[in-house]
């Protein structure tokens, strides 16, 4: 029996690991974590029977413990409770699959606790990876990628050796707006930027991918994750999202993780590494696949993926000045009270006006991201 905890079970990616454990009756789940969906994390106790959950509010913490009096599950609240949730006794890894940069203490303190981690966080490393790898090796923690492409290039580079790898190429859908300039984009609405043309995913990052913020969050993140230099980090357009990732060889050889876009894949194999388990679904029909295509992807138009490049580029503080401002335009633009390019321009103005920390440790970096948010939060 493998026991696992998650933190952001009423999301997508949370209650698609939970599919996972519906058909496979050796997994256990002893700990839930959630933001403010009570309706879903009540429904996600009484089938799962949880030791214990953790919700945003103590408001909504009060809420639950009224609505399942009846069990003996205990409900905490707040990052203490998320803490909890993450270091709770007999767990033997932690999905991290809640949504910022509020899952980089519990991620940490899950390490710290020999926990293994199931990372769909890309904020945990995207800021605090130049922490989080180093603390993972003292600690002999696993990090098993969640994420369709970085699962892609880790199943890629299962048996090869590090000094092998040439590059990685990461590839990209190119989100709803592919093809269109940057004028196209001054009047999308929030409902044409959710209309993913593969995946379904959390709003956030549907909104991310469609920005290509999403991509240049990936290349930080393989960046830490593969220990391999940013100039060997490629994005290119796959439209159908078949091909999942890529990683060339120095002798040449390009190796491709393929499959439907269907995050069951990268969400059991993080689960049960190394072992591959029977997974329903639908597979690719190569008698029906005709073509494969590929596109540079355009940095003129969508101006999220070189802004994240540079901001790695640049190091320190500045990756999580990038996605902290991110996360508040993204929120912004789905309240409606900015355009979609006016999140380029909050990430911009950002980045342009931040005094760079060449190494911050935690409290750093927390504190880089809530200055940014206080400072768009006082301007838009």
């Amino acid at each position: 029996m493998k026991n696992i905890a998650i933190l952001g079970s009423t999301g997508s990616i949370g209650t698609q690991t939970l599919d996972i454990v519906r058909n496979n009756p050796d997994l256990c789940v002893k700990g839930l974590g959630a933001g403010r969906n009570i309706d879903l994390l009540e429904k996600q106790i009484r089938e799962f029977n949880p030791e214990l959950v953790s919700v945003q509010d103590e408001a909504d913490a009060a809420d639950l413990r009224a609505r399942i009096a009846d069990t003996n599950v205990r409900v905490a609240s707040g990052m203490e409770g998320l803490i909890e949730v993450a270091t709770m006794s007999g767990t033997d890894m932690l999905v991290t699959a809640i949504v910022g940069m509020i899952g980089i203490r519990p991620t940490i303190e899950a390490i710290k606790a020999g926990k293994d981690i199931a990372l769909a966080n890309k904020e945990t490393l995207v800021t605090a990876g130049h922490l989080i790898m180093p603390l993972a090796e003292e600690k002999h923690v696993q990090i098993l990628p969640v994420d369709s492409e970085h699962s892609a290039i880790f199943q890629v580079l299962h048996g090869e050796q590090k000094k092998e790898i040439a590059k990685l190429l990461i590839t990209a859908s190119g989100g709803p707006f592919r093809g269109r300039k940057y004028s196209d984009l001054q009047n999308v609405t929030v409902e044409d930027t959710l209309k993913h043309p593969n995946w379904v995913m959390g709003q956030k990052i549907t909104v991310d991918s469609a920005t290509l913020v999403n991509k240049g969050l990936e290349v930080m993140e393989a960046h830490w994750l593969f220990g391999v230099d940013l100039s060997d980090i490629q994005v290119v357009v796959q439209p159908k999202s078949i091909i999942h990732s890529m990683v060339e060889f120095r002798d040449g050889a390009v190796i491709a993780q393929l499959g439907t876009p269907d995050m069951h894949l990268p969400i059991q194999y993080a689960l049960f590494y190394p072992e591959r388990r029977p997974l329903g679904g639908d597979r690719l029909d190569f008698r029906r696949l005709r073509e494969i295509t590929f596109e540079e992807p355009d940095m003129e138009t969508f101006l999220g993926l070189p802004m994240a490049i540079e901001a790695a580029r640049t190091g320190g503080s500045m990756p999580t000045v990038f996605n902290a401002a991110n996360e508040a335009a993204v929120k912004l633009f789905l309240s409606r009270k900015v355009s979609f390019t006016d999140i380029y321009k909050i990430i911009r103005s950002s980045m342009d006006r931040h005094k760079l920390i060449e190494n911050p440790d935690l409290e750093a970096v927390l504190a880089t991201e809530e200055d940014t948010r206080q400072w768009i939060e006082s301007r838009w």
